[in-house]
């Protein structure tokens, strides 16, 4: 008996000595046994399958797809200011000591752009790079690149850049798939991608919150999608893109009081972003409509004391002397009811329904002058450009 029991607990102090050895060495021999690979608590854990499995609610295929085709760019400019009269006088000089010359320094600044064509074209907004002295982008790869402005519409706030063909060449760049603006609905989800405040390529979700939004005085014309996905500085130019990863949109602007976001944001619609760049591409500028006129909204107030049925149109409010509106004889005072077949609502759609006039168009126009309706045909003329005042 006696034998049998040495022989039991030496048996029972050489596994435990065993167990001890194996548990603390390779964990892993013994399996599940512990609870979980740590052996210090149990817990449930997903299979490693060796490929991620696409959540419910994940748009990861839909960033996969977009990601590579959104640029960083970098801009830089020479600071030009008039050199001081006196720089050079010694008495200047003595007194006031050796004032640095502004002449050869730079600034520089940040934005995000889409490559839209295989060809190099890329796609931003004419604030990233208005002024620019270089601009040099970076591809998701980490290629850097330089680029020149084949144009800009500073009046749509778009520009687009093209890559140096030569490096082109020996690149495969990843054009983005361009959306369809008849197929975005408020209530979509969109995903926004840029580099905000340098950090780095971002994605963010929101929804489009609105369409068509305009008047808010940003640009001269504006249709804007609204979406409450996050767009800080550096987004600007970048891609908002739809669940199937096709570009939507171009991020434009924030109403913020900060500077962050607030979940206010807007992004210029692909159907007006394509325009813009096929005529910057085909002749480097935009070839809009004109006729030489300043109009105003009409009140419901303004509708009474002028006797309106409604406030419908566009008041206007002056006419350029010798303008095809002066030609045609619109005055001051006149509501332009029509421009072709096509109902003007407000000053904004007067605007928008002249500038997709061609010039040289005989286009016919209907209008209010008191209380009688007259029409007339005025022969289109063309958008002169944007005066921008420098600093």
């Amino acid at each position: 008996m006696r034998r049998l029991w040495l022989i039991f607990a030496q048996t029972v102090t050489v596994s435990l000595a065993v167990l001890f050895v194996v548990s603390t060495l390779k964990p892993e021999w013994l399996g599940k046994t512990l609870g979980n690979n740590q052996g210090i608590v149990a817990v449930q854990e997903a299979p490693s399958t060796g490929e991620s499995v696409i959540a419910t609610g994940s748009y990861r295929d839909a960033a996969r797809k977009a990601l590579p085709s959104v640029v960083h760019i970098f801009t830089s400019q020479k600071i030009r200011m008039p050199r001081h009269p006196l720089i050079d006088d010694p008495l200047f000089r003595h007194f006031f000591g050796e004032r640095p010359d502004a002449e050869g320094q730079t600034t520089s600044g940040l934005g995000s752009g889409v490559i839209v064509s295989p060809n190099g074209f890329i796609l931003t907004n004419f604030h990233v790079v208005d002024g620019a002295d270089q601009i040099e982008v970076t591809l998701n790869d980490g290629h850097n690149l330089n680029a020149r402005l084949v144009g800009g519409d500073p009046e749509t706030d778009l520009a687009v850049l093209q890559i140096d063909p030569e490096k082109v060449k020996s690149l495969k760049l990843p054009a983005i798939t361009l959306g369809q603006m008849d197929n975005v609905i408020v209530g979509d989800v969109v995903l926004a991608i840029g580099n905000p405040f340098g950090v780095g390529q971002t994605v963010t979700m929101g929804i489009v919150s609105a369409l068509g939004r305009s008047h808010l005085g940003i640009n001269t014309f504006e249709n804007f999608i609204q979406t409450d996905a996050a767009i800080n500085p550096g987004n600007s130019g970048g891609a908002l893109i739809d669940s199937r990863g096709n570009l939507v949109g171009i991020n434009s602007a924030i109403y913020s009081r900060t500077g962050g976001s607030l979940g206010i944001g807007f992004a210029i619609p692909i159907s007006t972003a394509r325009n813009v760049m096929e005529q910057i591409i085909q002749s480097g500028s935009v070839t809009r409509g004109w006729i030489g006129v300043e109009a105003q909204e009409i009140t419901q107030e303004l509708a009474e004391s002028f006797g309106l049925p409604d406030a419908d149109g566009a008041l206007i409010a002056g006419v350029q002397r010798g303008s095809p509106a002066d030609v045609g004889g619109i005055k001051p005072g006149d509501i332009l009811l029509l421009v072709g077949e096509q109902s003007v609502k407000n000053p904004q759609v007067m605007l928008d329904l002249i500038a997709s006039q061609k010039p040289g168009e005989m286009i016919p126009f209907k209008l209010r002058r008191q209380k009688t309706l007259f029409d007339t045909t005025i022969r289109i003329g063309k958008r002169p450009p944007l005066r921008r005042e420098r600093d």
